[in-house]
């Protein structure tokens, strides 16, 4: 009796086909990516150089507790959306005077819509928000309120952006946004050492 022989299957094929198969979930696979807030840290300073001198006026306190709670200046509890309203008001007072700011080398702000309180800050060169959290905080407080204070900003170069442009900010092209940046609504948001 004659032997037969056994078919055999080309495993060289089957080779190819799962490579080309590893090559395909690669490609069409989405990875999660992390997402944070987008900030340029400060360069860390010679020991020789002297803070500058600010006026209470011209900070806004926000602090955040270990039990999520907003405190606005020390006095008012907030809820976080009307934490973006609080911080308009502020950055946007333009109350000071022009011999005040002549002195530091500053217009009055004549595109401010603000109520120019004397008591709150006197131009949005000179706004500081200061935000200061505690270890307990949580991370979504956390960035809801940071969220609620670049929204602010946002807020603001918009609308200065629609009156002298007639267009929204993200809209324009690099020299006039960053014109409105640095010169009209700068963002200074200072963030302290969390509590403990």
């Amino acid at each position: 009796m004659a032997r037969r022989d056994t078919p055999e299957i080309n495993a060289g094929s089957m080779a190819d086909i799962a490579f080309l198969l590893l090559i395909f979930f690669l490609v069409t696979t989405t990875m999660d990516v992390d997402t944070g807030i987008s900030r340029k840290l400060p360069e860390k300073q010679p020991e020789d150089v002297v803070p500058p001198i600010l006026k209470e006026k011209n900070v806004f306190e926000v602090n955040i507790n270990r039990r999520n709670e907003i405190l606005v200046e020390g006095d008012q509890y907030m809820k976080v959306e009307d934490l973006r309203e609080a911080a308009i008001n502020f950055i946007d007072n333009g109350g000071g005077t022009a011999e005040a700011l002549a002195k530091e080398d500053l217009k009055v702000c004549s595109w401010c819509e603000g109520e120019k309180d004397p008591a709150s800050s006197d131009h949005p060169k000179k706004a500081i928000i200061s935000l200061q959290s505690d270890r307990g905080t949580s991370y979504a407080t956390y960035i809801s309120v940071q969220n609620e204070l670049v929204g602010a900003y946002t807020v603001l170069r918009n609308r200065y952006s629609q009156k002298k442009y007639g267009k929204d900010f993200d809209r324009l092209n690099y020299e006039q946004q960053k014109d409105i940046k640095l010169n009209i609504y700068p963002q200074i948001i200072s963030e302290a050492e969390p509590t403990k």
